[in-house]
């Protein structure tokens, strides 16, 4: 078991007087038989009332109202959390699932339509010769090795790089970039899985990491994959493998857009300036 300590500050500093809309909170990590919550505190200035409750998706969402008008938003979030995750590959997948390529049971597969659909109107001639670069039909491999090939391969064919912009690449923009953040490669490796009947979900979290010139930073995005009988298993992209103790996961969604940390309105002078500041740190 791991220990750590999660601070997550957001500073927003408008150019004037504002008053504030709602605002939705996703900040406290999803708890489950591998991470378990030590203690947690939520500070807000200005003063705001909390509601909290579980999405369809079952992540901790807050919702904070506030009845003062203000020039700065503070949220700070500080959390310790034992993670248990430290052996992630012992995991067993059912049999009519080890060998690629297969097919979900009925049951299973109602639920998880949702995560294998594709969008009608999306071109995926690229996206689908780029995995034929990883997998070919016909051939047999086992399917955790051919998962895990592609999140290598994203890894080691693509250049990472921090987009401090809003928004998120389609998995055809970020092949033809060559290059993308570690949300724009847990899209891709989404779209690579949907591709292949394979369900999958949008990951956002924090990473401890090393100081160093090649560290990600402690807010994160990857993937997870359903494989009958081991469950939703995560894969990042972003460092070509499987998730581990390293990883916190907050919040997960089939459309990414939707599990922003913070999103709310305001009404009043134009203009804000965002700060944010995370830090992840071992006990």
């Amino acid at each position: 078991m791991q220990r750590y300590n999660i601070l997550h500050r957001t500073f927003y500093n408008f150019s004037g007087l504002v008053s504030l809309g709602p605002h939705i909170l996703r900040l406290r990590p999803r708890e489950d038989h591998d991470l378990r919550i030590e203690s947690s505190a939520l500070t807000i200035t200005p003063p705001a009332s909390l509601l909290w409750y579980r999405d369809v998706e079952g992540n901790s969402v807050a919702v904070a109202t506030f009845e003062l008008p203000t020039n700065q938003l503070v949220v700070e979030s500080e959390v310790v959390i034992h993670q248990y995750n430290e052996a992630p590959l012992e995991f067993l997948v059912a049999d009519y699932a080890i060998n690629w390529p297969f097919t979900y049971r009925s049951d299973d597969a109602i639920l998880l339509a949702p995560y294998m659909t594709i969008q009608e109107n999306e071109n995926r001639t690229q996206l689908d010769e780029w995995v034929g670069n990883c997998w070919q039909p016909g051939e047999r491999i086992e399917t955790y090795t051919l998962l895990n090939r592609i999140c290598a391969y994203i890894h080691q064919t693509l250049k990472y790089q921090i987009r401090e912009e809003p928004g998120i690449q389609t998995a055809e923009q970020t092949l033809a970039y060559g290059t993308g953040s570690c949300r724009d490669f847990a899209v891709l490796f989404v779209e690579a899985m949907k591709s292949l009947g394979v369900a999958s979900r949008f990951v956002s979290g924090y990473l401890h990491a090393k100081p160093s010139t090649a560290n990600f930073g402690a807010t994160h995005a990857w993937a997870e994959v359903y494989l009958p009988g081991a469950g939703w298993k995560g894969l990042d992209p972003t460092i070509g493998k499987i998730v581990g103790t390293d990883h916190i996961a907050v919040a997960v969604a089939r459309m990414p857009e939707t599990i922003s940390p913070i999103s709310g309105t305001f009404v009043g002078a134009q203009g804000a300036r965002l700060d944010v500041g995370v830090w992840v740190m071992k006990i």
